[in-house]
């Protein structure tokens, strides 16, 4: 109980002091909680949808996903015969059956030609409005679809795109274009997501999306009362026999939640890792805070040891301080996750993924997880310095305040360092001279690992050193004051390594990935300079075709010297040495294509793959199954009759663009393929007569202004929106990185803060014969900022090493240029020194109002 007492008392004795390391327990903490409890109320809504849209049983086609997903690549979704009602009508066990069409292919415009779908990146659902759709959205304005003429749109999309009633929209499909007005708005039972709805009556939805009536994409069925899904399932399965894919409500729900699962996990796991690194920067702060009060209390600790405090209450009462820490930030850090859930949700929503609040799930095992996780990372990191006041004789009373530096543990610890970053290097080195990029990555993980570990465990050796080139660099201008900064910033140089490993831990990751990402767009520029040899590129984007009409408009542009088609296949291979292949994709182009895109081989032409019945395969297939020019491999397409290609060009494995493709000409394919299952086109190559460039771009996108999911983009659009989806990515990592800077801010703060009370006596000393609260001031504030540069310095030469070491991995894989980018290192290593000057002001503030009398009186 005295342990408890002495350590409430020095709890709130030093309240202050310990804000800001609660305040990191609290951010670490909050995120932790913030991403579990956003990403359950994502699980929690997906499962009330998917749990109100389904029927009791489902019939759909073989060729369906699990999940009831119609996009393919011929654009149309796969159906099944209205037969199958009347057949399942016979079941027993059936109160109901009806037949549903839809599709996630569609584009949807309105008058202007403006697109309709979800910013968020949801599908475009085109369906025919049925009883299952009539039990999960209620029409709140206007009146079901029943005629061509009428369509029901949900009402989050029509409040985004300010539809009302009798607005003209059309649907695009391979089919054709079918225009129709707004004659109902439906709001959904249940949360929606942010897909966008659009409904006609069931016979125009057939013809629009099939291009005939009489099929449907799925069966709903309802049970009789007193039968049981599972039961029913039997009963339709019966009837049916297996020609058909029967699911019950709970195996589509499934179905549906497994394929969300994986999108989630990324996500989930991916922010608990930033999560992961705030902690560990956190622990910096931590051991910092303890080491120095434990410093500031030497003499009160020698005491309490003089008057029978033994070794281990000492240690204990540390502990308990880090406990009552640690308790402290993870509460606060539990209700602060929940607002962090809520603030991502409403981000979604900016972003179109609607998430109610009413939805909002905190399942008991957030906070338990979140208050485990902040007391024993506090505890864990304030168990040195808990042993270290352990070790503090009763002589200590005697002298003066502060803890000798143990020369002997320096020096083991440098030793330690250095074996530690030695190896580093090596594994680094390992990696960067790989032969494989699979191989490679290990050694680089287990190279960054150690190369850290090396560097934060190094970090006041390293301090002693950098510290004095800094100083003399950037202090010793400012004379005496800089002078000062100089020295006390090399006064413990395990406390300013510390603080700058914490803030070197974060910069480092950013210069990283700034290094990879750089140096994969330009090595993606460069090519694409070398290897793209058209003017436009045109790509079918979330849809997955491209309209046979919109490809008739594209080649109706008579500034246009070629348009090249491009598709994939699907198709099981037969090798010359017998293996058989699953699942490979065949990509079949026009012969032009062969100049479109400049592929290097390894044997061979390229135009030669693209000669009646031939093809080419890449460089690492055909050492794996023995084929060199002239072999002939059996091609069993998917959709089509087994053809015998004769293999007349081997591409290489340096490739970067379509790496690891195999071509064959479109007329080829189109032999064994049946019109109507032939895939329609995923890509458009377009080439402008010679000196008609700008006239040829101009014309293209007004060809295709019909078509607005199709962006027209030429080869400077096309590097453009490369570096933007990579640098829209990195900023991304950037904000989550964010977290873990702001922590070491913290961490700079604190340890000046700590470090203006430990020097209270000697700061009134320095008041009393002459320096003025503005030197004082500035002192701090040089301090503040050599100790962020001296972070940064690290942080960013590590993380450069790292980014260059990660781009030879990417060699392997074609991405041979490396990038560094300068303008992004110097801006962070400029901004690194305002964060030292702001961690300073609160400190420095301080520092400056203290009394100058009670200052030299301080003990």
């Amino acid at each position: 109980m005295t342990v408890l007492k002495t350590s409430m008392r020095n709890f709130f004795a030093h309240k202050g002091r310990m804000a800001l390391s609660a305040v990191a327990v609290l951010l670490s903490v909050a995120f932790v909680c913030g991403t579990l409890v956003f990403t359950d109320t994502m699980n929690t809504t997906f499962d009330k949808l998917f749990q109100a849209t389904a029927s009791d049983v489902t019939v759909g086609t073989k060729e369906s996903s699990d999940t009831g997903e119609t996009t393919s690549r011929t654009g149309k979704p796969p159906v099944l015969p209205a037969s199958v009602v009347t057949e399942v009508r016979k079941a027993e066990g059936v109160k109901s059956v009806e037949g549903a069409v839809f599709s996630t292919s569609a584009t949807v415009v309105n008058a202007d030609k403006d697109r309709l779908s979800p910013s968020s990146g949801a599908p475009t659902i085109v369906g025919g409005w049925n009883h299952n759709d009539a039990r999960t959205m209620k029409i709140t304005s206007g009146s079901a679809p029943t005629g061509p003429d009428q369509i029901v749109v949900d009402a989050d999309t029509a409040d985004k795109h300010h539809l009302k009633l009798g607005d003209e929209i059309g649907v695009i499909t391979v089919v054709g274009t079918h225009r129709a007005h707004v004659s109902g708005i439906a709001d959904f039972v249940v949360t929606n997501p942010g897909a966008a709805l659009f409904y006609l009556d069931t016979k125009t939805a057939q013809q629009t999306l099939v291009g005939r009536t009489g099929v449907y994409t799925e069966v709903n069925v309802t049970a009789a009362p007193g039968v049981s899904d599972e039961q029913l399932k039997k009963n339709v399965t019966a009837v049916l026999g297996h020609d058909y894919k029967v699911q019950t409500a709970k195996e589509v729900a499934e179905a549906n939640q497994k394929d969300l699962e994986s999108f989630l996990n990324v996500m989930k796991y991916a922010m608990l890792g930033f999560a992961g690194i705030a902690f560990l920067v956190g622990i910096f702060l931590i051991v910092n805070t303890f080491s120095m009060l434990v410093a500031q209390r030497t003499r009160e600790i020698g005491l309490m040891r003089a008057i029978g405090s033994s070794r281990k209450q000492v240690n204990r009462s540390v502990l308990v301080e880090a406990v009552l820490l640690g308790v402290v930030g993870s509460v606060l850090g539990v209700g602060a996750g929940i607002g962090v859930a809520v603030g991502l949700m409403k981000l979604m929503g900016q972003m179109g993924m609607n998430l109610s609040t009413d939805d909002l799930t905190v399942a008991w095992t957030t906070p338990a997880l979140g208050l485990v996780l902040g007391v024993v990372v506090t505890v864990l990191a304030a168990y040195l310095p808990a042993r270290r006041a352990g070790k503090i004789s009763p002589m200590a009373a005697l002298r003066e305040s502060g803890m000798p530096a143990d020369t002997k543990a320096g020096v083991v610890r440098a030793v330690i360092g250095l074996v530690l970053t030695g190896a580093g290097i090596a594994s680094l080195y390992l990696a960067a001279t790989a032969d494989a990029a699979k191989g490679g990555s290990a050694s680089l993980g287990l190279g960054i690992l150690l190369t850290l570990i090396g560097f934060v465990v190094i970090g006041p050796v390293v301090a002693s050193v950098l510290v004095r080139v800094l100083g003399a660099v950037m202090l010793r201008i400012f004379g005496p004051v800089g002078r000062m900064a100089e020295r006390n910033a090399l006064r413990n140089p395990r406390r300013t390594g510390a603080t700058g490993a914490a803030l070197m831990i974060g910069l480092a990751l950013v210069a990283c990935l700034s290094v990879v990402g750089s140096s994969m767009v330009a090595s993606a520029t460069d090519e694409l300079d070398k290897s793209v040899g058209t003017d436009f590129i045109i790509d079918s984007g979330s849809t997955g075709v491209i309209v046979p009409q919109a490809v008739q408009a594209a080649k109706s542009v008579p500034e246009l010297a070629r348009v090249t088609e491009y598709r994939l296949l699907d198709a099981d291979l037969t090798t010359p040495d017998g293996a058989v292949v699953k699942k490979e994709t065949i990509n079949a182009a026009d012969p032009t294509f062969a100049q479109d895109l400049r592929t290097k081989t390894a044997s061979g032409d390229i135009a030669d793959a693209y000669r009646p019945d031939s093809m080419s395969v890449f460089e690492g297939f055909a050492k794996d199954h023995g084929i060199k020019l002239g072999s002939t491999v059996t091609v069993d397409f998917k959709d089509g009759r087994t053809a015998k290609l004769t293999v007349r060009a081997i591409t290489s494995d340096e490739a970067v663009m379509d790496k690891g493709a195999m071509y064959a000409s479109i007329a080829t394919v189109a032999k064994y393929v049946p019109a109507d299952k032939m895939p329609q086109d995923l890509m458009l190559f377009a080439m402008a007569k010679e000196g008609q460039q700008d006239a040829a771009y101009k014309a293209l996108k007004a060809a295709l202004h019909d078509y607005p999911q199709y962006p027209v983009r030429d080869q400077t659009d096309y590097k453009k929106e490369l570096k933007d989806q990579i640098g829209q990515m990195l900023n991304m990592i950037y904000g989550l990185l964010a977290l873990a800077i702001i922590v070491a801010i913290l961490g700079v703060v604190n340890t000046l803060a700590l470090s203006v009370v430990e020097r209270t006596r000697e700061i009134g000393l320095m008041r009393a014969i002459g320096l003025s609260r503005r030197q004082l001031r500035r002192m701090i504030r040089l301090e503040s900022v050599v100790i962020a540069v001296f972070g940064a310095l690290l942080g960013l030469g590590l993380g450069i090493g790292w980014g260059a070491t990660a781009q030879k991995l990417l060699a392997l894989e074609g991405f041979k240029v490396l990038e560094i980018p300068w303008p992004t290192i110097t801006g962070v290593f400029i901004g690194s020194a305002f964060v030292g000057l702001f961690a300073a002001l609160v400190p420095a503030f301080r520092a400056g109002r203290m009394n100058v009398l009670n200052a030299i009186a301080t003990d």
